[in-house]
C-alpha cells in the first residue's frame, strides 16, 4: 500500500480549499494548485478564516491553526504536484475538463502516486481510462462543506486495485471522516438520492404547486431538513445540480431523471446560486429574497 504523506489538491474553490484544510489539519503536507495566483490567495484566506473559526469554537488550538497553515503550499503549475503521493482533482463537473487535467498531471506525476477525482457523478472507470494509471485511480467524493461534513464516498473504477483502495480508505479515516463505499454508478449514493429530490422541488416550483418560500419551509418544517431543497440547490450551485441530473438522465436512460426546464433556464441565465449572488434566492441585499 502506498504511504500517503504529501497530498496535492487541484482546484482551490470551495471543495478544493476544504480538502486542503482538513488534510493539513490531519498532519499531511498539502500542495494546493490552481491556474490563478489570485484564486490561490483567496483560498488561503478562506482556509485561515475557517481555521480561525474552529479556534474560536475551541475545536482546535491556535497552535494547531498555525501548524496547519504552514503545511499548505500553493502552486500555479502541475510541476508543483510532481512529488505528491496522492492528488485529488476538484475541478468543474465537466468530463472533458477533468480529462485534460489528468493528461497534464500524469505527465509530471511520479509513477507510484495515486490519482483521485472528487467528482460527484461522473464514471470513475471512464475517467481512469483517460490516465496512464487506471489501477491507481479512485473516486474520493467529499461532501460540502468539507470541514463540517463527516461523510466521504469512495468509488472504485473497474481497474482500481486493492492497494489503491486501501490507501484511499486509510487516508480518509486519518482525516476523521466516515467512509461510504459506492459502486461506480451515475451520481453514486448521496447524489443519486439527493439531486432527484432537488430536481423534483424545482418541478414543484415550475408547476406552481408552491413558491420558493413555501417549498423550502415545507421540507424544513415538515421533513426536518436543515435546509430547504431550493436553498440547498443554490448552495451547491445550479450548474452543478444540472450537470449531475444530466449524468443521471443520460447514464440511466430513465425519464424520471429529466432535468427540470426551470433549472436549465436559471443556468442559461447565469443564475447559479450563491456563487453568482442569484439563483432561487437573490443574495445581493442584506437578506436573501426569493426570485419566484
Amino acid at each position: 500500500m502506498v504511504m500517503i504523506k504529501k497530498v496535492g489538491v487541484i482546484g482551490s474553490g470551495q471543495m478544493g480549499n476544504g480538502i486542503a484544510h482538513v488534510a493539513a489539519l490531519a498532519g499531511f503536507d498539502v500542495v494546493l494548485n490552481d491556474v490563478s495566483a489570485d484564486r490561490l490567495k483567496s483560498a488561503m484566506a478562506t482556509i485561515n478564516g475557517n481555521l480561525s473559526r474552529q479556534v474560536s469554537k475551541k475545536i482546535i488550538t491556535e497552535d494547531g491553526r498555525k501548524q496547519a497553515l504552514n503545511r499548505i503550499v500553493s502552486t500555479e503549475t502541475m510541476d508543483g504536484l510532481a512529488d505528491c503521493d496522492l492528488v485529488i482533482e476538484t475541478a468543474i463537473e465537466k468530463e472533458e475538463v477533468k480529462r485534460k487535467i489528468f493528461h497534464d498531471l500524469c505527465a509530471v506525476l511520479k509513477a507510484d502516486a495515486i490519482v483521485a477525482s472528487n467528482t460527484s457523478s461522473i464514471s470513475i472507470t471512464r475517467l481512469a481510462a483517460s490516465t496512464d494509471r487506471p489501477e491507481r485511480f479512485i473516486g474520493i467524493h467529499f461532501m460540502n462543506p468539507v470541514p463540517l461534513m463527516e461523510l466521504v464516498e469512495l468509488i472504485r473504477g473497474i481497474a482500481t486495485d486493492d492497494s489503491t483502495f486501501d490507501a484511499a480508505r486509510d487516508f480518509v479515516t486519518r482525516l476523521g471522516k466516515h467512509v461510504a463505499v459506492s459502486e461506480d454508478f451515475p451520481a453514486f449514493i448521496v447524489n443519486r438520492i439527493l439531486l432527484p429530490m432537488i430536481n423534483e422541488a424545482i418541478y414543484t416550483l415550475y408547476e406552481g404547486v408552491g413558491n420558493v418560500e413555501a417549498i423550502d419551509a415545507a421540507m424544513k418544517l415538515g421533513a426536518h431538513h436543515p435546509m430547504g431543497p431550493l436553498e440547498l440547490a443554490d448552495f451547491i450551485g445550479l450548474d452543478t445540480c444540472l450537470s449531475i441530473m444530466q449524468v443521471l438522465h443520460e447514464g440511466l436512460a430513465d425519464s424520471k431523471y429529466r432535468p427540470c426546464p426551470l433549472l436549465v433556464k436559471y443556468v442559461e441565465a447565469g443564475w447559479l446560486g450563491r456563487k453568482t449572488q442569484r439563483g432561487f434566492y437573490d443574495y445581493r441585499g442584506e437578506k436573501p429574497i426569493p426570485t419566484r
